[in-house]
């Protein structure tokens, strides 16, 4: 009885509204932005750490206001939903059909390469074969350079520095160490990790070569629980350094692995500056352990440091310290996009985001028209103990930080590209 009660009742203020609008003001219609990443499995730590970011930047555009719209009287707000593509390409485009069906406007992925190309080809047919159910695709992690290259696409922005870039970033150190003599590639096999692995060849036989390649190793993705057999061989080769592109706990148990095999070279890496790698190495990574980023916390300016203390005020835990600066600039030059555009239309928004420019904690970046690849600072840092020259901040309360020890200039960042895209008709 009571909800029968309860559902007339709601029936009557129902028709109270449609009868007399003016009497209630609507709530704003919320802007759809879909996260579709591995939520679970074995890198589940890294989109939560994704998830955790692109809340944060959501919350930071709606207090400044939300995005105002051509038209309108109240700014709207942004709303991310999460789909879990548990890293695999089915299940991504599976999440990505649900994410359309529900009225998602705008897609964001990143942390696999071979699921961004699964999602650019999607989503070329989807806007092709339905013009008025149009999407864009914003991608942050997923770095393999084919996607804004042979696979460059009008729908498609990429905010991080690709493998090609980032490499030349890490190359930048590696070449003056004059002392480093033999060297070890490993990574994950699949498209992200051949591509590092071949330009990490590249560009050591143009910069060093005489440095000597002990190994170069392509181990399964995922699903490797014990690497001593890895450390071992490392070991073996007589390697002073490894360069590895590995992320998540395919990094974190190799750098265990190494340090319990009695490694003692150094760490070039992408992703080696948090996650529970510094945890792992312990004191066996100090100045040991480089990793390359668009940001790293002691990057040494006020309003970064403000940048960095208001992320871990919002998210305290220590296992939550993990903050990209890119996915920030992504939302703000996406609401940036749709304002200048005067529409969440994904045509409009695209032509609006290919001359985006936004700023935040000190760092400018700006996309490049010719192929969406965002231009942006690069920094390398150096593994070392909080509290010594240049570590005012650790990682995840594990005593360790990065000290910046070189910063790449967007211009000096900036590679060429080879993409010829195909402009969509409005």
């Amino acid at each position: 009885m009571f909800i029968l009660l309860c559902r007339a009742l709601k029936l009557a203020l129902l028709a109270l509204c449609a009868a007399a609008p003016g009497l209630v003001r609507a709530e704003p219609v919320p802007i759809r932005v879909a996260l579709i990443e591995s939520l679970s499995g074995p890198f589940a730590n890294t989109g939560e750490a994704v998830l955790r970011n692109l809340t944060w930047a959501v919350e930071r555009v709606n207090a400044g206001g939300g995005v105002k719209l051509t038209g309108t009287r109240t700014a709207q707000p942004l709303l991310l939903e999460r789909y879990d593509s548990k890293g695999q390409n089915e299940e991504a485009l599976s999440a990505l059909k649900a994410a359309i069906d529900d009225g998602a406007q705008f897609i964001v992925q990143g942390n696999s390469s071979s699921v961004a190309a699964a999602l650019i080809d999607a989503i070329n047919k989807h806007n092709e074969r339905a013009p008025d159910k149009r999407v864009l695709f914003l991608n942050y992690s997923a770095v393999d350079p084919v996607l804004t290259n042979e696979k460059c696409s009008f729908w498609h922005f990429r905010f991080d520095a690709h493998a090609d870039m980032r490499m030349s970033a890490l190359m930048a150190v590696l070449k003056d160490d004059r002392a480093l003599k033999r060297v070890y590639l490993i990574g994950q096999d699949y498209s992200f990790g051949h591509a590092v692995a071949r330009e990490a060849k590249r560009q050591l036989a143009g910069l060093r070569p005489d440095v000597q390649l002990v190994g170069d190793e392509l181990h399964p993705m995922g699903r490797i629980k014990d690497f001593l057999p890895y450390a071992a061989k490392i070991k073996a080769s007589g390697a002073q350094a490894v360069i590895t592109g590995n992320f998540g706990n395919d990094l974190t148990l190799l750098v265990k692995a190494a340090r319990e095999g009695g490694f003692k070279g150094k760490f070039y890496t992408f992703y080696g500056n948090a996650l529970g790698a510094p945890a792992a190495m312990g004191d066996a990574g100090i100045g040991k352990v480089l990793a390359v980023a668009d940001w790293l916390p002691n990057v040494a300016n006020v309003a970064s440091e403000d940048f960095y203390r208001s992320f871990r005020q919002r998210f305290p835990k220590p296992a939550d310290d993990y903050v990209h600066l890119r996915m920030q600039l992504m939302m703000a030059a996406l609401a940036q996009a749709i304002e200048k555009a005067g529409t969440t239309d994904a045509f409009a928004v695209a032509s609006a985001l290919e001359h985006a420019k936004v700023t935040l904690a000190g760092q400018t970046g700006r996309m490049r028209a010719l192929d969406h690849q965002f231009q942006q600072p690069l920094v390398v840092g150096v593994m070392d103990r909080q509290g010594e020259h240049g570590v005012k901040f650790d990682v995840e309360g594990s005593g360790y930080g990065f000290r910046v020890v070189k910063t790449i200039a967007a211009t000096d960042a900036e590679q060429p590209s080879t993409c010829s895209m195909q402009r969509p008709v409005k």
